[in-house]
């Protein structure tokens, strides 16, 4: 590519960007989340393939693959909001349209364990409520520990407890091609580890759930 090609695409994508966020008053919830995967697709044209059609496929890849906030979204973020309250879990919207629950470990596991406490149960019933009639959508639950013992313990601590979440919505009828588990240990904490109620924030599990833009 040559100065001058490569100045026309950074503006061009410039652009979009600016479009997107200061232009887009009239477009859904669909649009936007599609606009923003195609504008971050291109970007990634030009890092890996550095030319036109690179730019055009890594589009079109980014449309295809950015979330959405529907009603159905936001519907299930009100009865996440309402099942939990109460329970220390923080339900939010990530800036990528996600659906995120972080549930403290004081609810749903014991300190070193991975089966799931009794109190975990309604709120996983509810998640999984209705998502078998939305297809689109996709669930990703991620575990981790505090900094309390080695690597060798809390690594795979971390991914048993995404697993036994998993495990129980797919008792509740949700299918298991449906949801993937991570497991990070202790290396992503939210909350200071040198304190005991830091580490107890550390203890936990986080779930998202994602709807795909229209194909």
């Amino acid at each position: 590519m040559n100065t001058k090609t490569a100045f026309r695409t950074v503006g061009g994508l410039t652009c979009a960007l600016a479009i997107l966020l200061t232009g887009c008053a009239t477009a859904t919830s669909e649009q936007k989340g599609a606009g923003t995967g195609a504008v971050i697709g291109a970007v990634a044209g030009q890092i890996l393939g550095r030319d036109a059609k690179s730019t055009a496929i890594g589009a079109g890849l980014g449309a295809l693959g950015g979330y959405v906030w529907s009603k159905s979204m936001e519907d299930k973020k009100r009865a996440m909001e309402a099942a939990t309250a109460g329970t220390g879990t923080v339900v939010t919207q990530t800036p990528d349209n996600q659906l995120k629950l972080s549930i403290p470990n004081d609810i749903s596991f014991d300190t070193g364990r991975s089966d799931i406490k009794a109190n975990l149960r309604p709120i996983l019933d509810q998640f999984a409520q209705g998502l078998g009639q939305q297809p689109s959508m996709e669930v990703r639950i991620v575990g981790h520990t505090d900094n309390t013992g080695s690597d060798a313990v809390n690594n795979p601590l971390s991914v048993n407890r995404a697993q036994s979440a998993r495990d129980y919505l797919v008792s509740r009828g949700v299918s298991s091609s449906r949801i993937s588990i991570d497991g990070r240990g202790e290396r992503e904490p939210i909350a200071d580890n040198a304190t005991e109620a830091g580490r107890a924030r550390n203890r936990r599990i986080d779930i998202f759930l994602a709807e795909r833009g229209q194909r």
